[in-house]
């Protein structure tokens, strides 16, 4: 911790600040979805992956239940993170449509079987919605924790990763990653440093100068075209919805090398 971030010149803003290891995770999915606020029949994306999304596929790796809610909330509050679209992909829609009967009874995450009620005429109808995508999309990821000596530590959650308890989706559980998840460490002194040193390390990415949207802490400033975004992305685990206000920037990265 008491090092300084000299490398790559990634620590230009930060000058001074010690060095933290980060981990990155690298997002890479024929499908993948960041889940939104839903609007009527509409479940809109995310161009970023929420806080909760983050979490949750950390617990996932570790094999924790939904009812470990303490635990979800002890991680979800410990994580410090952002990203980067380094791959843009396409957006795309799915209609879903579902005929629903009377009859039918189905298993909750409250844990148990729940049936339906209403009159004949409810079901005459099928259920309609529209659900967002990403296709072809890649995102990096770069996060640490606060309290690093507290378990799960970043070691544990990278051992998990690579094995993790049950299999991982990106938003979606049809969503399957089509690389290994976790892509290494990288020293620096913020989020944004550490992400546009992974871009370095995506070494299959197209080699161009285009600039890349990213997202991380507003505590680190807003550097270049950023903006300040408020969002709504931490779960309150043991009610099962979102809640709180999280503020962070959003702008462009380049890519070590890059023209400036």
């Amino acid at each position: 911790m008491g090092r300084r971030c000299r490398s790559l010149g990634l620590n230009r803003r930060g000058s001074g600040r010690a060095c933290v290891r980060h981990l990155l995770l690298d997002l890479d999915a024929p499908l993948m979805s960041f889940g939104g606020d839903m609007v009527d029949a509409y479940g809109v994306v995310r161009d970023f992956p929420a806080k909760s999304m983050v979490a949750g596929l950390l617990a996932n790796a570790l094999g924790w239940e939904r009812h470990d809610a303490d635990a979800h909330a002890r991680l979800q509050e410990r994580l410090v993170m952002g990203s980067a679209r380094a791959g843009e992909g396409r957006r795309v829609r799915d209609f879903q449509t579902a005929q629903l009967g009377g009859g039918d009874r189905g298993w909750t995450t409250r844990g148990r079987v729940e049936g339906r009620t209403g009159g004949a005429a409810t079901y005459l109808s099928p259920h309609i919605r529209y659900r967002d995508a990403d296709a072809d999309a890649r995102v990096l990821v770069a996060l640490y924790l606060e309290h690093g000596g507290e378990e799960p530590t970043l070691d544990t959650l990278a051992d998990a990763l690579d094995r993790p308890e049950r299999p991982l989706f990106l938003g979606r559980k049809p969503f399957l990653p089509s690389r290994p998840v976790r892509l290494g460490f990288v020293d620096t002194g913020t989020i944004r440093a550490a992400l546009i040193a992974g871009l370095a390390l995506l070494t299959d990415m197209p080699d161009d100068d285009a600039p890349v949207r990213a997202q991380w802490p507003h505590a680190e400033g807003l550097a270049g075209n950023a903006r300040e975004e408020e969002l709504t992305d931490e779960r309150h685990w043991p009610a099962g919805v979102h809640a709180g206000l999280r503020r962070v920037a959003e702008g462009d990265i380049t890519r070590p090398g890059a023209a400036a």
